[in-house]
């Protein structure tokens, strides 16, 4: 009896143990950006030529795993004032109330609340892009370019992700204090992402 008290008491045991590995849920893969081989850019026409730039500064949290999609989110934060089209002036322009204000709204934020997959390595972020004091739900599609082991730095994973999307300037307000910006850019912005990550394996 007391036998088969025990062998009962171990397959308990044994089985609770197995039921708490299976719904346990591991964090997504926290990973930090490596700037030197990061860019953040967009591109808006004038007249009808695309002008290009960048913003040369900004801050992201990428917690991120093709197998744990539920827990994985992506938080960019940009500086409005990091904004750079190879032109002082126009840069300088860009910053005041005409366009995105700088100085009463210092950043762009993307916040996700939702990550899907899509295809072989392709995934959308939905969530809230803020510029200035407008907030508008947007998906940003993105492209996971591979993961492997990074060479350079021992014990760390290297992964590669580009991602894009359109706004309309607009929405946000930006451009609309100027009645020039009007005639002569376009309304659809094209941002472009392309991030170099690295994780503790």
């Amino acid at each position: 009896m007391k036998l088969l008290e025990k062998i009962t008491t171990i397959l308990a045991i044994t089985i609770f143990t197995l039921s708490s590995v299976a719904l346990t849920k591991y964090a997504a893969t926290s990973w930090i950006i490596d700037k030197a081989h990061s860019a953040v850019n967009f591109n808006v026409t004038h007249f009808f030529t695309p002008v290009n730039g960048t913003f040369n500064d900004y801050e992201a949290t990428v917690n991120f795993d093709p197998e744990n999609l539920e827990e994985s989110m992506i938080d960019v934060k940009i500086m409005v004032n990091s904004i750079d089209t190879k032109n002082e002036r126009r840069d300088g322009h860009l910053k005041t109330d005409d366009f995105f204000n700088a100085k009463k709204w210092p950043y762009i934020t993307f916040k996700s609340t939702s990550i899907e997959s899509t295809g072989d390595n392709e995934f959308v972020a939905n969530g809230t892009l803020t510029i200035k004091d407008v907030s508008k739900e947007i998906s940003l599609p993105f492209t996971l370019l591979g993961v492997k082991e990074n060479p350079m730095k021992e014990n760390t994973l290297v992964a590669g992700i580009t991602a894009s999307t359109v706004v309309d300037r607009t929405d946000y307000t930006v451009g609309t204090g100027d009645w020039a910006s009007d005639a002569v850019i376009g309304d659809e912005v094209t941002i472009d992402l392309n991030l170099e990550l690295n994780a503790e394996k």
